[in-house]
């Protein structure tokens, strides 16, 4: 069970069916690499260019699920979340772009992969056509592991100064607000769902979670389309 949730809300029983995907998110090479200092530089611009892919229609997917939202309360966070995604994290991105040699240019020129077109499409697909919680469970691990690799790895630190920005952006209390208040959503709406629409919504938390764990592999091996 995640350490800051009530054992009986529905966030704890969402965490605790990813827990092992977490642990291998944890000790992957990318992050133990981001804080040893022994990762590649060519690893890290690959994930930043796909990150970059992905968070234009990570934003999209927000904005689905803004629309979707029950309550306008929630309608005007989602909103608000999938503009920070732009002013925010690729505000990151344009200020370690100069120190890996790229562009923004050079960045929209770079292919999209497998495995950031395969979780970007799955995110889309679950946002237009599923209820909203499965909308939001789907959207949940992008936030609710960065924040928990960013406190992880904030402990660790790096000797790397571009990789301890990076993990300075997650680690820190802005984006761990930002993290609460979706997850506060998620133990309010949780009660209100019936078992198959929970187990539906948990489904597609658990999909999205280990893609998590494949965007930083295929950034890790620099994955490109085999043929």
């Amino acid at each position: 069970m995640h350490p800051d949730a009530n054992p009986q809300s529905w966030s704890a029983r969402l965490w605790e069916a990813i827990d092992p995907t977490y642990t291998a998110i944890l000790t992957h090479p990318f992050l133990t690499g981001l804080t040893d200092g022994s990762l590649d530089d060519g690893a890290f611009a690959h994930y930043v260019a796909q990150d970059v892919h992905y968070l234009r229609d990570y934003a999209r997917a927000l904005a689905i699920v803004a629309a979707k939202a029950p309550a306008l309360a929630d309608t005007a966070m989602f909103s608000r979340h999938a503009a920070e995604v732009f002013d925010v994290e690729l505000a990151l991105h344009g200020e370690l772009l100069p120190e890996l040699g790229l562009d923004i240019a050079a960045l929209n020129a770079t292919p999209i992969t497998p495995t950031t077109r395969a979780y970007t499409s799955y995110l889309l697909a679950t946002a237009y056509g599923g209820t909203f919680a499965e909308g939001l469970a789907a959207v949940l691990p992008c936030y609710w592991i960065y924040a928990r690799v960013g406190t992880a790895l904030l402990e660790r630190g790096s000797p790397d100064r571009r990789y301890r920005r990076w993990i300075d952006s997650y680690g820190g209390e802005d984006f761990a607000a930002t993290v609460a208040e979706v997850l506060e959503l998620t133990d309010r709406l949780g009660p209100t769902l019936s078992e198959a629409d929970e187990a539906a919504a948990r489904a597609h938390f658990v999909v999205t979670a280990k893609y998590e764990w494949m965007f930083f592999d295929a950034a890790y091996r620099r994955e490109q389309w085999p043929v």
